[in-house]
């Protein structure tokens, strides 16, 4: 993986608000990443000093094997999850939301 793209996936982490989450989809966007998994990698590989613990999975839920922790640090910050899953509608970083594109005019 190349440095530039492995140091904007560890600046998008780095950026999200403390009561906040992200997806690693979001992440990737941001990142200009061509994947989610690479945000995983590079979070499992160098993110020990990054709030990793801020990064779900796209349906709201952590990796089972870093489950506990994770919804224990998201906790501290605020974040309530409900029996594991955290609700995007309510904690997802408002700069990880897309804006709805416009669609064009249509013919009716």
């Amino acid at each position: 993986m190349d440095e530039q793209l492995h140091e904007a996936v560890r600046e998008v982490v780095r950026s999200i608000p403390a009561g906040r989450v992200a997806t690693y989809g979001d992440v990737a966007d941001l990142a200009r990443a061509p994947s989610p998994r690479l945000v995983g990698q590079v979070l499992n590989g160098d993110g020990h000093d990054l709030p990793w613990h801020r990064v779900l999975r796209a349906n709201g839920t952590c990796a089972p094997h870093i489950a506990e922790e994770q919804l224990q640090r998201l906790r501290e910050e605020g974040v309530v999850d409900r029996e594991g899953k955290v609700d995007l509608r309510k904690y997802r970083w408002e700069d990880a939301v897309k804006e709805p594109e416009e669609e064009p005019p249509g013919l009716w």
